[in-house]
């Protein structure tokens, strides 16, 4: 099994603000405040958290092949 990657570099979709950050790997996270200019991003349709939708690597679970937010 590949290691699992646990920094992500979020891009805020409104003002193209980019952060790196260490995902959790005991939760989903359903909100993140851009730092940019304080939008409060969502995942987008389909996907589990804000690091699926507007991250540079899907997050824990979904890396690993299985449910996330189980």
């Amino acid at each position: 099994m590949k290691p699992v990657i646990l920094q992500s570099t979020l891009t805020c979709p409104k003002c193209g603000f980019v952060k790196i950050e260490t995902m959790p790997t005991d939760s989903c996270q359903w909100f993140y405040e851009c730092q940019g200019c304080q939008v409060l991003l969502k995942p987008k349709k389909g996907d589990c958290c804000v690091f699926c939708s507007y991250g540079s690597v899907p997050c824990p679970p979904i890396q690993q092949n299985q449910s996330c937010c189980s």
